[in-house]
């Protein structure tokens, strides 16, 4: 395996560095602190085609490859992981689901929309009684004339407050086996209109809005179901698949600002007349937590190439994925952990922001599939070796 990056590759991850440290850097704190999205630097992404870096150019996007879009998305987590968030969520939650089983009249719809950034989605799957298992979705669709009518409530949904365009699951009947029948849609909130409830309050990524949507005799016309009735098992676990690299790769740049963070604080603070680093109680962790990053990064590429060897149904690239989310987001928990430690009481305090990747790391281990499913989906396979 070559693990050069090509000159395209760099030529993102630079563009995405720059934006981030010249843009995003200076307002980061503020915009946490004011828990309000960041319409302007979204806007931003979307001029750099950050925000349809996987469609193809053909439907206005970048036409980047998957590694070029995790480096973009890597960069921007390093300095705000809620930015990194809404650049997830555009990408891999909804283009990916859409460049896989739309129609092409459908992509030709929506496609340039959502690459321009002139309309933002949102991934609705969650419910109340249905978050790991997705069987338990109360959430339905029935069909009238030439619409299906959802009726429902979503819960936990990344950028539901601001997104125009969802694409949601409900049921829409029962298989012969009693089992219930899953289709995914797409749903323009313009033409089909849903609400937006409960605006949560919570741990950390405040300026990524993660609300509840509520469908009431939401019609949706008939044409907008996502590949064919009974699909929609298929759309969300290929786009789980790929989305826990995704995950992995926030994990990863994360975990990076935090280790970054402590490292030049080990090498300027003195305690008993010399620097932190030349105690092995702080040498050794920072050892530590490199080995963990590096480790978690190789995990992550090779994912990827399988992806790109063996595609998004192949049961090794499924495990491994879910074995890059399941490392890499339980590191970022050690390695923010460890920062704090390392920067002692200044640690807790905001200004040093290693305290917000702390809590930000530990939503890595529960979003796109708990590290409890994820050791499932591994052990699954595994034991079919």
């Amino acid at each position: 395996m070559d693990f050069a990056l090509t000159e395209t590759q760099m030529m993102f991850q630079q563009a995405a560095a720059d934006f981030a440290r010249q843009e995003v850097d200076p307002v980061a704190i503020k915009l946490e602190n004011a828990k309000e999205f960041p319409w302007e630097l979204t806007q931003k992404m979307a001029a750099l085609g950050f925000m349809g870096l996987v469609i193809p150019e053909q439907y206005g996007g970048a036409g980047a490859d998957y590694l070029s879009y995790l480096l973009v998305e890597g960069e921007m987590a390093k300095t705000s992981i809620s930015l990194s968030m809404t650049l997830g969520a555009q990408n891999s939650l909804v283009a990916l689901p859409i460049m896989g089983f739309a129609s092409e009249e459908q992509k030709q719809k929506y496609l340039p929309i959502i690459a321009s950034g002139e309309k933002l989605g949102c991934f609705a799957l969650t419910e109340p009684n249905a978050g790991s298992d997705p069987a338990g979705m109360a959430t339905t669709a029935v069909k009238k004339g030439d619409k299906w009518v959802i009726n429902g409530t979503k819960i936990y949904i990344t950028n539901g407050s601001v997104a125009k365009i969802a694409v949601v699951w409900a049921r829409t009947g029962t298989r012969s086996d009693g089992k219930p029948l899953i289709s995914a849609f797409i749903v323009d909130r313009d033409v089909s209109p849903f609400k937006t409830g409960t605006v949560e309050d919570k741990m950390g990524v405040h300026a990524s809005p993660t609300t509840e949507l509520i469908f009431e005799d939401c019609a949706v016309p008939a044409e907008n179901m996502l590949g064919k009735e009974g699909d929609g098992f298929k759309v969300a676990l290929l786009t789980l698949n790929t989305g826990r690299l995704s995950v992995a790769t926030q994990s990863i740049g994360l975990a990076t600002a935090a280790y970054d963070r402590a490292k030049k604080f080990a090498r300027e603070r003195k305690q008993f007349g010399k620097p932190l680093t030349e105690f092995q109680g702080i040498s050794f962790k920072l050892a530590d937590m490199i080995t963990d990053l590096n480790a978690a990064r190789m995990l992550t590429y090779r994912a990827v190439w399988l992806k790109e060897m063996k595609g998004l149904s192949d049961p090794e690239f499924i495990s491994v994925a879910a074995q890059a989310k399941l490392f890499a987001s339980e590191m970022a928990s050690r390695v923010t952990s460890d920062a704090v430690q390392i920067h002692g009481g200044y640690g807790y305090m905001k200004d040093y922001r290693v305290e917000e990747f702390f809590r930000a790391a530990r939503l890595m281990e529960i979003v796109e599939g708990t590290s409890e499913i994820q050791r499932l989906t591994i052990s699954t396979w595994e034991l079919k070796q």
